[in-house]
């Protein structure tokens, strides 16, 4: 055998099916060094008998109460040079872990991650569009989905949880995840390891296909994105940035726009005067004339932002569709940063369960 020794870890609740497809995947892998496969989670959950099924090590997360703790007990529970994270729900290529355990040959490299995309052949439709709206290069420009480099390393301020890897010495330097993490682990453990002076970088080429949930999984889980992530902004002050509080602003200012035309409808305002008629414009009429551009200006950004990004499913009729899940991406992800601002003005910012029932 030859390479430093690996641990790949997988947090898994309530997702069996999905999990033996990601084993398989794992117990077909090309890396020549010593691989150990552990699975993490709930004691009683059928993870457990998916595991023991393919000689997969299954450890107890104790009760855990979110995905960085049951992390933690794994980390604690073994022992390897290099470790890696992903998720319960992928289809993993057979060099994924040979493409990310190379790069730590560098002293540099205190942690490596690549991209993740769904896997087109086994999508459905809006799973295809709602990837071409994650990987827009505009109005999702901040998030790690579908993100590529311009070389095959290039530095990173954050890799994503379901495509990651860290020395073990890195990991136990920082104390691993925030104990009873409120949610965005990855984004806060990354934020301590470079705080420290470590360098975390990104592998264009070691992708990791990713499934992508459906719509109205989709809103939930970005509406909790939304709430931990500003929850981990006011813990860690240096996280928080004008773009993700900016989102906050979209929902009231709808509704504002919504509410503005109908208005201006009911107060006599119209939309195509004849053309003879010039009527002056009046706050009635500038009502109903301001939210047809907007949403014009919208759909036209959405569309522009998903053709210029890397989404391997991307076409004519995926482009189209995307600016639906854009508008939804934005909608529940200012509800969750206005619900954060909420807790943490109530002072009530406390544990915040990942968007999986752990219970």
């Amino acid at each position: 055998m030859s390479g430093p020794s690996v641990c790949v870890i997988i947090p898994s609740v309530r997702n069996a099916e999905e999990l033996d497809i990601v084993l398989q995947g794992l117990s077909q892998q090309n890396y020549q060094g010593r691989l150990e496969i552990v699975v993490v989670g709930p004691n009683e959950d059928p993870a457990k008998g998916v595991a023991q099924k393919s000689g997969v090590r299954f450890i107890d997360d104790e009760g855990s109460r979110t995905r960085a703790d049951a992390c933690n007990v794994a980390l604690r529970e073994t022992e390897s040079e290099i470790v890696l994270f992903t998720d319960d729900d992928v289809i993993v290529p057979i060099d994924w872990v040979k493409k990310l355990v190379r790069w730590f040959e560098k002293e540099e490299v205190a942690g490596v991650g690549g991209p993740n995309f769904a896997p087109v052949e086994e999508s459905t439709l809006w799973q295809r569009v709602i990837d071409v709206a994650f990987c827009s290069t505009i109005f999702t420009a901040g998030t790690n989905y579908g993100t590529l480099g311009t070389a095959d390393l290039e530095e990173a301020s954050q890799l994503p949880g379901v495509n990651s890897g860290y020395r073990r010495e890195v990991l136990e330097e920082v104390g691993g995840f925030d104990e009873g993490a409120i949610g965005a682990e990855d984004v806060m453990l990354d934020h301590r390891i470079r705080a420290i002076g470590h360098k975390l970088w990104t592998d264009r080429t070691a992708v990791m296909w990713h499934r992508r949930r459906n719509l109205s999984r989709v809103k939930k889980q970005i509406r909790n994105y939304g709430l931990v992530r500003t929850l981990a902004s006011h813990q860690y002050a240096e996280l928080h940035t004008f773009t993700h509080t900016m989102v906050a602003t979209f929902p009231p200012l709808v509704t504002a726009a919504f509410a503005f035309f109908f208005w201006g409808l009911a107060n006599g305002g119209i939309i195509w005067p004849e053309f003879w008629d010039f009527p002056e414009m009046g706050w009635p009429r500038a009502g109903v004339h301001t939210l047809p551009p907007l949403m014009l200006l919208y759909n036209l950004l959405a569309w522009y932002g998903s053709a210029k990004g890397n989404s391997p499913s991307k076409s004519a009729l995926t482009i189209f569709l995307s600016s639906i899940v854009t508008y939804t991406l934005h909608w529940n992800y200012g509800l969750g940063v206005l619900q954060g601002k909420w807790r943490i003005l109530t002072g009530n910012s406390g544990l915040q369960i990942d968007d999986r029932n752990r219970e």
